[in-house]
């Protein structure tokens, strides 16, 4: 048994830690509080610019809904800002809605698309609806994020490179690249391969310290005492100081910019949820799915009337987090003071950052979604899945981010839909010296079976679907076997369908007709109390209906040897 889930009110989850707060844990949340900083602000300022939008709206993002999410919910490590997901598909929808709009346009679309997501999510939340958590399959997110890096290494690249093209698909950028490729800026690429080289090597030698912020000072440094702008190396420019004003949101918007709220929310609860659950400690715990979808929302909700853009958990920052020491959701408050006094008073420096850092930094903390590792380990054990995640990543790669969650989700039903209509069919035979009935298999060949009986099993719900398959996996089986007795252990199988179970009934007299018996053994009760509703279970009757498949081999034992020759093989 897990730790029991706050499902109470609204205020439960700030009674739970800050009406209760232990003073013990205040240093080690101000420690972690300052240290994720140290990342989430570099960070979300470079995810920013994945959106097309102003910097300073990822520094927005980072202070509203992370604020709110610390009061409302139920992970107390989970860091909330954005992601290198959200932002590329905020980016996507930007780009569809006002592919040439000015900086305020495109602040208020996604200021727009936070406050729509944010309803999608509080809408799940009421329709309770937290079960979409694992609506994605793993190997399939596996090959959508992969999709996401590629997609998103991509559209940084003409950045680090000092380079400017009208962007287009997947592979027209790609293309574009490699034919701006002489054109490229040797400061700006100097810049860029400096700062990837900090992020990279301080992660591998000190991974305590915090790469992107030291990659994104030393850009503006350089940018200050070298005069990078005069050599060609574009900068962040001016940003405005001060925190975010009231902005209502643009709801003649609404329309057009629903169906990507609609991803957005998707994606980020299946983000935030895998992060929150992936850093639980023994005894805390576990993020509570309804309640998370009504915190993210209200974050989301809360950062579309302050200029944010899209949020959700961040499973690289919330692992600094926990790491640096965090022991409840006060560290993320401190992470939302220092924020804020950044906007107050950082927006002088951080006008001389160069484009190029940026992007890199963007780039180095975003190839870390394309794992070979993780495909590889899915191909060893299921090839198929391999198959689904390579689906997801083309999806994505060809279709487009947005296109590419929906094809993940296609992906992820299909997944269901071919592993419900397969169900497998073993037959079985007795471990020698006991009564353990186990598939047969070549590890196994001394395995017990009896001269007439053949024992099969199958596994889960059996319904119109699938029961012909069934069927048609077990028909040769008798034939090859010569079964007298064909005996269907359904101790795997907890409900048969009305059409299942009709095509049950006529195989069972189509047996019959040629001398075969039907039984079956350990039926679980919904299974049983269906059958004996019908008129195979009056057909059957008691005596072709078992406890379980020992005792049913048992009883065929026990006929063979009174009625003649029979026994083991």
């Amino acid at each position: 048994m897990g730790p029991k889930q706050n499902t109470g009110s609204l205020s439960s989850p700030i009674r739970g830690w800050l009406f209760q707060y232990p003073k013990e844990s205040f240093r080690f949340d101000v420690v972690a509080g300052l240290t994720t900083a140290a990342v989430v602000i570099p960070k979300a300022m470079a995810y920013a610019t994945i959106s097309r939008l102003p910097v300073e709206v990822g520094l927005y993002t980072a202070f509203v809904p992370m604020a709110i999410y610390a009061l409302l919910g139920t992970s107390r490590p989970l860091s909330v800002s954005t992601t290198s997901t959200l932002a590329l598909l905020t980016g996507a929808e930007l780009a569809t809605l006002a592919p040439d709009g000015s900086a305020p346009q495109l602040m208020s679309a996604a200021a727009t698309l936070a406050l729509l997501t944010g309803g999608f999510l509080v809408l799940a939340s009421i329709l309770r609806l937290g079960f979409l958590a694992n609506f994605i399959s793993e190997p399939v997110l596996t090959g959508f994020k992969a999709g996401i890096g590629l997609v998103i290494v991509v559209d940084q690249l003409p950045k680090m490179m000092g380079v400017h093209f009208v962007k287009g698909d997947f592979f027209t950028n790609l293309l574009s690249i490699g034919q701006h490729l002489p054109a490229s800026s040797v400061p700006t690429l100097i810049v860029a391969v400096a700062t990837m080289a900090i992020v990279i090597l301080v992660e591998k030698f000190f991974h305590r310290m915090p790469a992107p912020l030291l990659a994104v000072v030393a850009g503006i440094v350089a940018s200050g005492l070298l005069g990078l702008e005069r050599l060609g190396v574009e900068t962040v420019g001016e940003i405005p100081p001060g925190f975010p004003a009231f902005t209502p949101p643009d709801f003649s918007l609404a329309r057009q910019l629903w169906p990507g709220a609609a991803g957005l929310a998707l994606m980020s609860f299946t983000e935030t949820v895998a992060a929150g659950r992936a850093f639980v400690r023994h005894g805390e715990p576990r993020p509570e799915t309804n309640r998370e979808l009504l915190a993210l929302g209200l974050a989301n909700t809360g950062g579309g009337f302050f200029r944010a853009m899209p949020a959700g958990g961040g499973t690289s920052q919330t692992a600094v987090n926990r790491r640096a020491g965090a022991r409840s959701q006060m560290s993320e408050l401190v992470t939302v003071a220092v924020v804020a006094a950044g906007m107050l008073f950082l927006a002088p420096v951080i006008r001389l950052m160069p484009q190029a850092t940026l992007a890199a930094v963007v780039v180095a903390t975003t190839v870390g979604l394309i794992s070979p590792a993780e495909f590889r380990a899915i191909r060893a054990i299921r090839h198929g899945e391999f198959r689904w995640a390579l689906v997801a990543l083309a999806g994505v790669v060809v279709l487009g981010s947005l296109q590419g969650i929906v094809v993940a989700v296609i992906v992820s039903l299909l997944q269901v839909i071919y592993q419900a209509n397969h169900p497998p069919v073993y037959t079985l035979g007795r471990k020698p010296g006991t009564n353990v009935f186990r598939p047969r298999s070549v590890e196994h060949p001394e395995d017990e079976t009896f001269d007439g009986l053949l024992i099969v099993r199958t596994e889960g719900r059996i319904h119109f679907a699938n029961a012909q398959r069934v069927g048609d996996k077990v028909w040769p089986l008798i034939h090859e076997t010569k079964a007298r007795v064909v005996l269907l252990d359904c101790s795997a199988i907890p409900d048969i369908e009305y059409t299942a179970l009709k095509m049950l009934t006529d195989a069972e007299a189509k047996l019959r007709q040629s001398g075969i018996t039907l039984w079956l053994a350990a039926l679980n009760p919904e299974a049983l109390r269906i059958l004996q509703r019908s008129s195979l279970g009056k057909t059957l009757g008691r005596e072709r209906l078992f406890f379980n498949v020992e005792q049913a081999a048992a009883a065929y034992q026990a006929k063979n040897t009174r009625s003649g020759p029979g026994g083991t093989t």
